[in-house]
């Protein structure tokens, strides 16, 4: 069984700009300790990890009292996260902003995040979602993207260094509208490009956000199948949404074709095997926050169950034909759709057909 985490943002506040005060409005002065309490309190028989935002929900400040509180639950911090996409002193980005000092200032804070990953043996995520436009005409594209590789080159030397893996995850839009590592292939871009430059990428790899690719069309197991092959594949965030926003609902919820596919691409090329995890990323707007990360937990056990069930042989076979309907029945089969059943709706029909004469 694969081990398990979920970010802490799950359980803030849940503001909107249309409801700034949060849905949750009654935690939104909660101390980072008695939020972990709180979480690891309510999750401890099904979450083995929590994941955070530097510098804003874990610092050097609180660092040892947020550990002291997990290792009381037999829970640890496995991912540290960039979070400075909040700060209103980084909208336009830390990697790309134009003033020289607040980019030094921004690239030096996430050094220290690092710092800490290495301190504590987690690794750090990078996703950034400030790092791009609002409008036709804002930027001077190239010049954007090379101070962007830059930075990311600077923090993954630094990693490399501490010994610290680090994540990228993209994202097409929101806060920056268009943010520059918006698909999976600008983010292996990005990892060239930083290998360009003469930096260690062997442990720069990939954190898919399942509803970001989701976002932009991206097949689920399709990515995690190229980023495991070129061993790019670091870390998940599992969630699930309508598509169009990024909803970070429950597991399972709409994509579950998708997500069920990923299950058993995930098994088959051996994810899990050397450490990595399934995060959870959810924002539980108007649900109770502990029982929602609980129903995600349990249906994305449930679905990585029934992809154990998918009869390899028949799947491979009928991927070798790229035959649909034969990889179909093979998962269907896994559903419960076996032959039995099938003739039971045959036989349904001849009964209803044999009453509809009789009448």
């Amino acid at each position: 069984m694969i081990k398990n985490s979920v970010g802490i943002w799950a359980f803030g506040p849940a503001v909107t700009r249309f409801v700034p005060p949060g849905y949750h409005n009654e935690i939104a002065d909660e101390p980072m300790v008695e939020k972990t309490e709180r979480v690891a309190g309510g999750l401890h028989d099904l979450l083995e990890g929590l994941e955070y935002h530097f510098p804003g929900e874990i610092n050097e400040d609180n660092a040892d009292e947020v550990l002291r509180v997990l290792a009381a639950h037999e829970m640890d911090l496995p991912v540290i996260a960039a979070g400075l996409h909040p700060d209103p002193t980084y909208a336009l980005g830390v990697f790309i902003n134009p003033d020289d000092a607040l980019r030094r200032q921004g690239i030096d804070t996430l050094r220290r995040g690092i710092d800490l990953c290495s301190e504590i043996g987690a690794n750090f995520i990078i996703w950034p979602g400030a790092e791009g436009y609002n409008y036709t005409f804002q930027r001077p594209y190239a010049g954007i993207w090379r101070r962007f590789v830059e930075g990311v080159a600077e923090l993954t030397d630094h990693a490399n260094e501490k010994g610290v893996k680090v994540f990228l995850e993209h994202k097409n839009s929101e806060p920056a509208m268009k943010i520059l590592m918006q698909n999976i292939g600008m983010t292996l871009f990005t990892i060239q490009k930083v290998n360009a430059l003469g930096v260690d990428t062997t442990n720069l790899q990939v954190n898919m956000d399942w509803q970001h690719l989701i976002m932009n069309g991206e097949n689920l197991a399709e990515y995690a199948d190229l980023l495991a092959s070129e061993h790019k594949l670091g870390h998940q965030h599992g969630n699930d949404g309508w598509g169009t926003f990024d909803d970070d609902n429950v597991v399972g919820t709409n994509f579950f074709m998708q997500t069920l596919e990923l299950a058993q691409t995930l098994q088959d090329t051996g994810y899990g095997e050397e450490g990595e995890l399934i995060g959870f990323d959810l924002y539980p707007y108007t649900e109770d926050q502990v029982a929602a990360v609980r129903r995600a937990i349990l249906q994305w056990e449930f679905v990585w169950d029934l992809a154990r069930k998918i009869d390899r042989d028949a799947l491979r076979e009928a991927k070798d034909r790229a035959d649909a309907l034969a990889g179909q029945k093979a998962v269907y089969a896994a559903l419960g759709m076996d032959e039995g059943y099938e003739a039971e709706i045959v036989g349904r029909r001849r009964e209803a057909r044999a009453s509809r004469r009789e009448a």
